[in-house]
């Protein structure tokens, strides 16, 4: 049971939901149309590059994170490693992510609305958990959240720990969830070569 002054963690099937939502709506809009921008233009290529660095950056921004973190999501406060410069690096690096996903499909418009929505979802969480924590840990939290932003990256608070010691069932998840992330891209090369070829209509053009 949660008393009034503990609110209880953010439910995170459904942000898991949203963005699930999010991605098949992403993918549906692929399947119909086509980025300003296509293969052979001067802008898609370096916007592609991008988004692979963008997406391995993600990846192991994840992997650092969840090292510290572990199974403890919720029922420790954690502060050092990623924690010390946001509270909240595992959504940090999933916007870097969902920031790549756009870039890779090759439409400034659609990262910016595929980057719009997951910051309101992650956020959204980040401030519902923020409450339970604090509930939770009480002062010990309050003078964390002081000198640790909630999102943003403050890397002059950076520190850590010598020795970390982790969970492998989140590591291993983690790095499951990572080769999923990974597989989008010939996903994404896969459709426009389908377009490319007339198999699939391209109903617009997406800038």
């Amino acid at each position: 049971m949660h008393s009034a002054s503990q609110p209880a963690p953010f439910n995170q099937k459904m942000r898991l939901y949203a963005l699930w939502l999010l991605a098949t709506a992403f993918l549906a809009a692929f399947l119909v149309s086509m980025p300003l921008w296509g293969e052979g233009s001067s802008v898609h290529e370096p916007m592609e590059i991008a988004g692979l660095v963008l997406l391995f950056t993600a990846i192991l921004g994840r992997l650092w994170s969840i090292l510290y973190i572990g199974s403890h999501k919720n029922s420790r406060l954690i502060t050092d490693g990623p924690y010390s410069i946001s509270r909240n690096p595992l959504y940090l690096f999933s916007l870097i992510g969902v920031t790549g996903i756009g870039f890779m499909f090759g439409s400034l418009l659609i990262t910016a609305v595929l980057v719009s929505v997951a910051f309101l979802i992650f956020h959204a969480t980040a401030l519902r958990e923020a409450a339970h924590l604090h509930g939770k840990f009480a002062d010990a939290y309050n003078a964390y959240a002081a000198d640790t932003p909630l999102f943003w990256p403050n890397f002059r608070r950076y520190r850590s720990e010598s020795e970390v010691t982790f969970s492998t069932a989140a590591l291993t998840t983690t790095f499951r969830d990572a080769i999923c992330l990974v597989a989008l891209f010939p996903a994404v090369e896969l459709l426009e070569k389908l377009h490319t070829a007339g198999y699939l209509t391209t109903l617009f053009y997406i800038p």
